[in-house]
């Protein structure tokens, strides 16, 4: 934790797309309020975002509810500039600006971070390895089957027929080109926030995929918590994600969907490899007083039992409407309405990397000559 002066608390300022918000961006965040007291979260609008990378995938309210729900954020501040400055830094009494160790340029290849930098008013974070919301439009597009493979292979992410999305080795930013994600402990345990229900509390259950988490989860657990004061969110497996759900899905594995899920605010504690039949045994471990679904369809269990007939029979089964028609497959609908714009936009972001790669060696390259001419 930053050092206080004079009892002022440090002030940390973030900013971004935050567009389809995934677990690298909650470690990101988390990161960042981790070197200060309070964080505050600058988010670009629709139309910044198309000017500089292309179009985003969810509206700027849809983005703004995101990272709001976020447990680490404390504040938001709407239509941030892209580029950031000390006017802004000053405006919301930041202290210093945090970002991941990659790097945002500008559609005209500048630095988004350069004014601050120079003021030394900027902090890094290591980058989440494994997932960006690049290798995520990659998954979706692309719908390769290798990420709930079982065994050696359960959580490999194949980088294959990717070419227009920067994944395969024909990606040479090494930002835009995503490394395998390597779950470990120590991260569950960074994103849990480690509690036990109270005996007071009320526990409410709910289960599910919560794959490509977004609006439409959020809503509905911000909903369910409101049953209780005590959320458990049980994520079933990658196989059985696809036994109910078809195609390729689930699109991140589970792992990906514990950490997307414990980021929640509105969420205690999560179940991993929950069954998909709510049993007595599960309730009366958890001491669930109610268990919650939403309004989309329930499919029977394998034996065509239904998977909540344990929670009816006991009174303790509720159905909540979110209010928000979002899913999944509408999630991967719009992606696929857009699919070239967003390859194209890809394609964008990694030439603009590469440039300011190359700019940035070239620069090296130059101070380098002039200090062997000195030596000289």
């Amino acid at each position: 934790m930053s050092e206080q002066v004079e009892n002022k608390p440090v002030r940390v300022w973030c900013d971004g797309c935050y567009d389809m918000v995934h677990f690298g961006h909650a470690n990101s965040l988390r990161q960042a309020k981790a070197l200060g007291h309070y964080l505050v979260v600058g988010i670009h609008t629709d139309e910044e975002i198309t000017k500089h990378k292309g179009p985003p995938v969810f509206t700027a309210e849809e983005r703004y509810k995101m990272v709001k729900a976020i447990k680490w954020v404390d504040e938001v501040v709407e239509g941030a500039p892209y580029v950031t400055t000390l006017e802004t830094l000053d405006q919301y009494n930041c202290d210093f600006c945090v970002h991941g160790d990659d790097i945002t340029v500008t559609a005209d290849g500048v630095d988004t971070y350069h004014l601050v930098k120079k003021a030394n008013r900027y902090k890094e974070v290591k980058r989440t390895e494994g997932v960006s919301t690049t290798d995520v439009l990659n998954r979706m597009l692309c719908m390769t089957r290798q990420h709930f493979y079982k065994g050696d292979k359960e959580y490999e992410v194949e980088k294959e027929h990717s070419s227009v999305m920067g994944q395969d080795k024909a990606a040479r930013s090494p930002w835009t080109g995503c490394s395998q994600f390597l779950p470990t402990t120590k991260k569950i345990i960074q994103f849990s926030e480690g509690i036990e229900p109270k005996p007071t509390d009320k526990v409410v259950y709910v289960a599910g995929a919560f794959d490509m988490f977004h609006v439409g989860h959020l809503d509905f657990l911000e909903k369910a918590h409101q049953h209780g004061n005590f959320l458990i969110v049980g994520l079933h497996t990658d196989p059985v994600v696809n036994r109910y759900k078809g195609r390729n899905f689930p699109i991140m594995n589970l792992h990906e969907r514990v950490l997307s899920v414990l980021a929640c605010k509105y969420v205690s504690e999560v179940v991993i490899g929950a069954p998909y039949s709510v049993t007595a045994d599960l309730m009366k471990h958890f001491n669930v007083d109610v268990v919650c679904h939403g309004l989309t369809p329930v499919k029977m269990d394998i034996n065509g039992e239904d998977p909540f007939a344990v929670p009816k029979l006991m009174n303790k089964f509720v159905i909540v409407d979110s209010g928000n028609k979002m899913t999944t497959d509408l999630l991967f609908e719009r992606i696929l309405i857009k699919r070239m714009e967003f390859e194209a936009r890809n394609m964008k972001k990694e030439a603009n990397e590469l440039t300011f790669i190359k700019q940035v060696e070239g620069q090296l390259a130059r101070i380098k000559m002039e200090y062997d001419a000195s030596i000289v």
